[in-house]
């Protein structure tokens, strides 16, 4: 978790999984990053998976995240 200025910033770099493969879900503080790959038949091929916790004075309200062509995910929240 970076912080800039009154803004925390999660980064991860999950170019090789296809948008409808990352699933991002919140929880009080905590921010979960998931993807999968899944092959033909049936089994995983790829995976990812990262936690984090943000620090208690996130307005949770406020966390957003989007994907970059690069495959780069951006999560950010206010204080």
């Amino acid at each position: 978790v970076r912080a800039q200025g009154d803004i925390y910033q999660v980064v991860a770099d999950v170019s090789q999984f296809e948008p409808p493969e990352i699933v991002v879900t919140t929880s009080k503080h905590h921010i979960t990053i998931r993807a999968e790959k899944v092959a033909e038949d049936g089994t995983i091929c790829d995976s990812f998976a990262h936690q984090c916790q943000l620090p208690e004075d996130t307005d949770p309200l406020s966390v957003s995240c989007a994907l970059t062509e690069a495959g780069t995910l951006l999560i950010t929240a206010r204080r």
